[in-house]
């Protein structure tokens, strides 16, 4: 394998630092680590572009270095008539370049993450990943108020309706967020978002059943906000009924 040169590393470590500090201060960071984080990470890429900076810098005083020694042996050849000698075991630079080429390919990557940002996870994921997993038993809920809507999350909905078959829900609206991901319900269609600890690499699903629906169902992927009740399930997808339904653009923080 070739050699990584000393410019192309610091060069990945400034591009690396440069996408850091453009995820935070565009708010994009919080497609793949939690809301909280933004400064953590504003802090850590102004340190990697300064060291980055630093390290370019060295490797041009470098480059420069052996430029000019280079040119004084070159000199010196020529002064003595020997410019165009080569012996048996002259390099000529040939194969050392090469590897410089080699080593700056893996900036494409680096540079490709600086230049698009990935969107967050969606719909494809939440059939190929784990689930939340809510089971009754443990924890039991305070009814919910009556008299006004509830708005929780998609996990908190699964989690009242494992708890003694959701009677905490009552007759109480309930209103919920998410993206709409596919299914294979007679009726309806359900909604998902992501639980994430740290980052998006360990997230799971939460899902919801909406039915009672009228109209074409949205598209895969759209996020909406969805007001209705809550409705046994028997095949262990907790059900909304939903009363209202309306397409919104996605929140700028896609995780619960």
């Amino acid at each position: 394998m070739a050699a990584v040169t000393e410019d192309a590393r610091a060069t990945t470590v400034l591009l690396v630092g440069a996408m850091m500090v453009r995820l935070a201060l565009t708010g994009a960071y919080a497609k793949y680590v939690r809301t909280g984080m933004g400064g953590v990470l504003l802090v850590a890429g102004a340190l990697l572009v300064a060291l980055g900076l630093v390290g370019v810098a060295r490797a041009l005083g470098l480059v420069r270095r052996r430029a000019d020694a280079h040119g004084d042996a070159h000199a010196q050849a020529d002064a003595h008539g020997h410019g165009d000698e080569r012996g048996p075991g002259h390099a000529d630079g040939h194969g050392h370049a090469h590897g410089d080429r080699a080593g700056w390919l893996l900036l494409g990557p680096v540079l490709a993450l600086l230049l698009v940002t990935p969107p967050a996870l969606g719909s494809f994921g939440v059939g190929r990943s784990a689930a939340v997993d809510v089971r009754s038993g443990g924890r039991t809920f305070d009814p919910l108020p009556a008299g006004r809507t509830a708005s929780m999350t998609l996990l908190e909905f699964d989690e009242r309706a494992a708890d003694h078959a959701g009677a905490s829900f009552g007759a109480t609206p309930v209103r919920l967020t998410g993206f709409v991901t596919p299914g294979n319900d007679r009726a309806g269609f359900r909604i998902a978002r992501y639980q994430i600890a740290c980052c998006a690499a360990d997230a799971v699903a939460a899902v919801v059943r909406v039915t009672g629906t009228t109209g074409n169902t949205p598209a895969r992927d759209q996020w909406v906000t969805v007001t209705g009740t809550f409705q046994r399930s028997a095949d262990g997808v907790p059900e909304l009924r939903a009363t209202s339904l309306a397409e919104i653009t996605a929140p700028r923080d896609p995780y619960e």
